[in-house]
């Protein structure tokens, strides 16, 4: 069975030369599985089933001991056997670079890394910008599920991040929340849902539901791409459209991209920093099914944090249209987690997240203590998966939506502040959510077209400011202050 090199296991006491074996696997891999794709597009015959494997890497500790510190992450929780595969090294670098340095500065131990027994999906190997099958005959397309290995559904399931991963005997135990092919997967979903390529997502990333913020964010990233002092170097747009800032040099690729036809289902928008240290804005539409398939396929890049930033409905009579909401905790009417993540698991609100949302209100608001109270406030959001669920029946109801809203002590409701924070919990990237009273449909005032008009534009460029300066509080954290101890679980998996 004609198979690329394997490459066998070998000890490293430098992270940086274990990751630069990583890359000669995962290189040599994805080449040969290429190579044999255009030799079989050109019509050759292919002398059996072709494979790549992944690499993986691999630690062993015999102690509970280990380096003092303080992060949430870095460090495996006993005594075993620890190991994953990996993928894409050019797009993970600095990631992986940093988990392996730490696990080996935390335990003191060599790190393994080897070819691994989990193959390579063909679909996974082919660059981004190759469509070789696409010339194949139906007859010989249907025949590459015979000579390569194509996605497996059963080695990407998310049993390790929701808690149910049980290792057979003798089987090690994970080092990170996702497989290679699981990433693989999600990074392919990305491309498809937001119309970019995954290396240009910013290690923090609003979400909205409105796609007035996206004009707004448009608007904003042209105007510091003619900044010379903008601390961003670029902006990109679905078709992977990039403009570089005033005055910095062009790079190859930069004119690569070419504006959709149509825009993708939910597109993304990046406004590129140092080190990825920018933000990246989806419009994910509305409803909770789109705000969980964003947020599980974005959680793979491992994130620094991720904000809602969206309208809502008021259920205070004491609310005004234009007020914001900063949600500290959340009622899920919404569904689309009840299995992953049960309903009898908190989401807890914080700290740092909550510190920096308030403080960028006032700051935008210029408002402050007690009169920051006239523009915001602090409660529980309820997310619904029901858009009319003020249509529902309530005569002799045994409950109905404003009763059990009323019972939380709900402040808004809108369909999507839940997931987004729910899968933040469930997949450990630090989460936070800043509405704005776009209505109050308990008390008679919905949104015409007239006054929908004047409120946006009173209130989304300023919203958006409040979300971006956010940001750049949270961006002054270090990230093991941003990535809570509180997100992890008692055996928790060593890579952030």
């Amino acid at each position: 069975m004609p198979n690329a090199p394997f490459i066998a296991p070998a000890r490293f006491d430098d992270p940086a030369a274990a990751l630069a074996r990583v890359r000669e696997i995962y290189d040599a891999g994805t080449a040969y599985l290429r190579e044999q794709l255009r030799a079989y597009v050109g019509g050759a015959t292919l002398d059996g089933h072709v494979r790549a494997c992944y690499p993986f890497v691999r630690v062993r500790t015999s102690t509970v001991a280990r380096a003092d510190s303080r992060l949430s992450y870095g460090f495996v929780a006993g005594p075993g056997v620890y190991e994953t595969t990996l993928t894409r090294p050019d797009l993970f670098e600095r990631y992986y670079l940093e988990q392996l340095t730490l696990l080996m500065a935390n335990h003191g131990v060599d790190l393994e890394v080897g070819t691994s027994t989990q193959p390579i999906p063909l679909h996974f190997a082919v660059g981004e910008g190759d469509h070789l099958e696409g010339t194949l005959e139906p007859a010989r397309r249907l025949l590459l599920r015979d000579l390569f290995d194509l996605p497996d559904l059963g080695a990407m399931d998310d049993g390790i991040a929701n808690g149910t991963h049980e290792p057979a005997r003798g089987e090690p135990q994970p080092l990170a929340l996702f497989t290679a092919p699981r990433v693989d997967y999600s990074l392919q979903r990305l491309r498809h849902y937001t119309g970019t390529t995954p290396g240009h997502f910013q290690n923090f990333v609003l979400f909205t539901n409105y796609q007035f913020y996206i004009d707004e964010f448009i608007k904003l990233g042209r105007e510091a791409m003619a900044d010379p002092a903008s601390p961003y170097v670029a902006f990109v747009e679905p078709g992977n459209v990039l403009t570089r800032r005033a005055g910095l040099p062009a790079e190859p690729g930069d004119d690569a991209g070419v504006a959709p036809p149509r825009l993708p289902q939910m597109p993304a928008y990046h406004l590129v920093g140092a080190g990825n240290a920018g933000i990246t804005m989806v419009n994910i539409g509305v409803g909770p099914s789109n705000a969980k398939t964003i947020t599980d396929h974005v959680a793979v890049l491992r994130p620094h944090a991720w904000l809602m930033l969206g309208h809502c409905a008021g259920l205070r009579n004491t609310q005004q249209l234009g007020d914001y909401v900063l949600a500290h905790g959340y009622v899920r009417e919404d569904h689309v987690l009840d299995e992953e993540l049960p309903l009898w698991v908190p989401i807890p609100p914080l700290a740092e997240v909550q510190l920096a949302l308030e403080q960028a209100v006032a700051e935008v608001t210029r408002l402050s203590g007690y009169e920051l109270k006239r523009v915001m406030r602090t409660g529980t959001v309820a997310s619904t998966d029901n858009r009319n669920w003020e249509l529902l029946p309530g005569r002799n109801a045994a409950t109905t939506p404003e009763r059990r809203f009323s019972q939380s002590r709900a402040v808004a409701l809108d369909m999507e502040s839940a997931t987004i924070a729910a899968n933040g919990f469930r997949f450990r990237v630090p989460y936070g959510t800043l509405l704005c009273v776009s209505d109050k449909p308990l008390h008679g005032e919905i949104k015409l077209p007239g006054m929908a008009n004047t409120f946006y534009r009173e209130r989304v460029d300023q919203h958006l400011r409040i979300g971006m300066r956010a940001v750049e509080l949270l961006r002054e954290e270090k990230p093991g202050r941003l990535h809570s101890r509180k997100l992890r679980s008692f055996a928790e998996v060593a890579f952030q």
